[in-house]
């Protein structure tokens, strides 16, 4: 318990209060708290210093070596990666303490709460077959207990009492050991754990409703309100949780407030459609309310105003060759002859579509304007029998051959591959491995490419997410391959990112699969590049590159370092937030050194600590104009990163001059 470290401490009469400080360097300091020094030596609150977590040493993300435990109280008072503790008088006067996990008065508003600092600082049962059984949870702060949850279907009219199991209750009967260490909870009272509800309702109930309300009280008879609150920071709402249900084709869809993997829910569908959710009744039209017309979905026209050609399925396959790529889109034919040089990806991601219907990675990857450009390629449509065949032919042609292959990747069909390990690298960062067909495969990915990955959409399991991502395993690497990933979560604004969350909640031994390669650019080693298939000799590669744009250059970088008859000479200048997002930094640290003047790594951060000594800042025209301020014809500059920075960086390189024929941007 920590109070035993604080009485070995002997605190003096005018004591307090007990400070926390953790080792994580954040953008305004230490992370540190405070609780008040009585809740400390009061064992019922349960307050203690652990260093594992059920019999194991505590992993790095849970706070390794050291943590506190703070029950009752907010996460953010349980200090990860402890270093001090200080007995004080007076509450952390700790940045995060003072301006993280607040909730500020209703008539605080951000500019008072901006101008007077001192808002801050303010401490002031009938039953029927057949039925469903709906289930929960439900906790209570300061280790009250949860004495009542109630289910409501008639919007709070009526309220039905619900089951509750309390499996803290389990512990105070145990007497013995566990993990090595004696339980005696006995003696307290305190509830910190959540407490599990359920209720069987009968299924015309629910059929006669259009939501299920939940609300709890503890033991101090605080209830639930009805309504949200608005406050500054909107957090630590607590109204009536609400699952809408609908009807759809003889089934009852249940629908939570928010989706935890991804856009969705009744809230999101409420907005959408105009609707305010803080009118009292959860955003549905009232009595007298005009109601609000959702904004149409505008689809692009991809279809050229007067072609109206009808082509065959045979017309369709002799006319598609790697010189000349007809390929479908929703069952309209494009003829990509005209931008093979010009694709981004490359020709060979044309190639790899010719003859083939590529509607669902079409539409999934591309932008907007691209999707507008494809009127310039369309010259006409293929018949709905032809269509028909070919969408047959194309599904069975993918993975149909079992004969055991050297080389997984195949650029005209997907082939799956299953994950089978996450490693953690950071809180937002993991490297997938996915195992090939068998052991001896190789991937078949050239220096420098990409492969696409398709997965299931979470959200609408019929549909599917397809993204492009290098791997930064070696090309040699036998039978399978790892992807490093940064992971997009939703915040309160913004959605993140639809595949990486969809990765985030595979369970291993999921199955994926995977296609190419693609890109346009390839390095055959020795100082030689192929660039839409145009082969060309460089001496020096210039690497400008943000976040997991890393991965490309990184894998090009590696070839060159690798190979001790390669002379080429590599600058690589690498652009994060801060220190711990520097990612693949052993290696890239490694080569620059072991690579003398062959190889020169220059990171900068944007939100760097104080005991930071590299560059600051952004990869700016000062910096660029440092290391790639002469242009060469001998030298390629590599880019990659998020898409401002590779705008910003190509105005800046084109004014000095580079030609760009001479930069590359994956």
């Amino acid at each position: 318990m920590m109070a035993d470290i604080i009485k070995s401490a002997k605190p003096l009469r005018k004591a307090k209060y007990i400070c926390m400080e953790g080792a994580d360097k954040l953008p305004n300091g230490y992370y540190g708290t405070s609780v008040k020094l009585n809740w400390v030596i009061d064992r019922n609150r349960g307050i203690m210093l652990a260093h594992k977590m059920n019999g194991e040493d505590l992993r790095p993300d849970h706070g390794r070596p050291l943590r506190a435990v703070v029950p009752g109280q907010i996460g953010g008072r349980s200090v990860k990666w402890l270093k001090k503790l200080i007995v004080t008088d007076a509450p952390s006067d700790n940045w995060y303490h003072i301006y993280d996990n607040r909730v500020l008065p209703t008539m605080v508003t951000p500019d008072m709460s901006s101008e007077d600092p001192s808002w801050w600082r303010d401490d002031r049962l009938a039953t029927a077959r057949p039925i469903y059984t709906a289930k929960g949870y439900a906790y209570a702060g300061g280790g009250r207990r949860i004495t009542r949850v109630e289910i409501s279907l008639d919007k709070g009219k009526s309220w039905r009492l619900a089951n509750i199991e309390y499996a803290e209750d389990k512990y105070r009967d145990f007497e013995g050991t566990l993990y090595g260490g004696r339980v005696d909870m006995s003696w307290r009272e305190t509830c910190f754990c959540w407490s599990f509800w359920s209720l069987d309702i009968p299924v015309p109930d629910l059929e006669n409703s259009d939501a299920l309300l939940v609300r709890a009280m503890d033991e101090a008879l605080s209830l639930q309100p009805k309504d949200m609150y608005w406050s500054v920071l909107g957090m630590m709402n607590n109204p009536w949780f609400r699952v809408s249900i609908t009807k759809e084709n003889g089934k009852l869809l249940f629908e939570h407030p928010t989706d935890p993997t991804g856009p969705g829910g009744w809230m999101e569908r409420i907005k959408k459609a105009g609707g305010d959710l803080l009118n009292g009744n959860w955003g549905e039209r009232q009595e007298g309310e005009e109601p609000v017309e959702p904004e149409p979905v505008v689809e692009v026209n991809m279809k050229k105003e007067g072609v109206n050609r009808m082509i065959n399925l045979e017309e369709f396959k002799s006319s598609s060759t790697d010189e000349c790529p007809w390929f479908v889109v929703n069952g309209e034919v494009y003829d990509g002859t005209a931008f093979l040089e010009g694709h981004p990806g490359g020709a060979q991601s044309i190639i790899s579509a010719a003859g083939t219907d590529v509607s669902e990675e079409f539409m999934e990857i591309h932008s907007e304007t691209a999707k507008k450009m494809m009127l310039d390629y369309h010259i006409g449509t293929l018949d709905k029998v032809s269509l028909a065949a070919l969408q047959k032919g194309d599904a069975d042609n993918n993975n149909t051959d079992t004969t055991p292959r050297d080389t997984f990747l195949t650029p005209k069909s997907w082939t799956n591959a299953t994950l089978t390990k996450k490693t953690t690298v950071s809180w937002d960062t993991r490297i997938f491995t996915f195992s090939l067909e068998h052991e001896s495969q190789l991937l078949g990915l050239p220096t420098g490419q990409h492969l696409m990955i398709k997965t299931p959409d979470p959200k609408a399991p019929s549909s599917s997410i397809i993204r492009s991502y290098t791997p930064i395993s070696e090309t040699n690497q036998l039978g399978t391959v790892d992807i490093l990933i940064k992971i997009y979560f939703d915040s309160p604004t913004v959605p993140g990112g639809k595949l990486t969350t969809a990765l985030e909640q595979l369970p291993l031994g999921s199955v994926i699969e995977c296609k190419g390669p693609t890109g346009r650019f390839e390095y055959l080693g020795s100082g030689k590049v192929l660039v839409s298939g145009k082969e060309r000799a460089v001496r020096e590669f210039v690497m400008i590159c943000g976040g997991t744009g890393i991965t490309p250059v990184f894998q090009v970088l590696r070839a060159v370092m690798q190979d001790e008859q390669d002379d080429t000479r590599c600058v690589l200048l690498d652009g994060n937030r801060l220190e711990e997002d520097i990612l693949l930094r052993e290696e890239l640290d490694g080569y620059e050194a072991e690579g003398g003047e062959k190889c020169k790594i220059v990171h900068t951060l944007t939100k760097g600590s104080d005991s930071w000594r590299g560059r600051r800042g952004r990869i700016d025209e000062k910096l660029i104009r440092e290391y790639a301020g002469t242009p060469d014809e001998r030298t390629m500059v590599l880019v990659c990163g998020p898409g401002p920075m590779e705008k910003a960086s190509k105005e800046i390189l084109l004014s000095l001059g580079w030609k760009e024929s001479n930069l590359h941007y994956f």
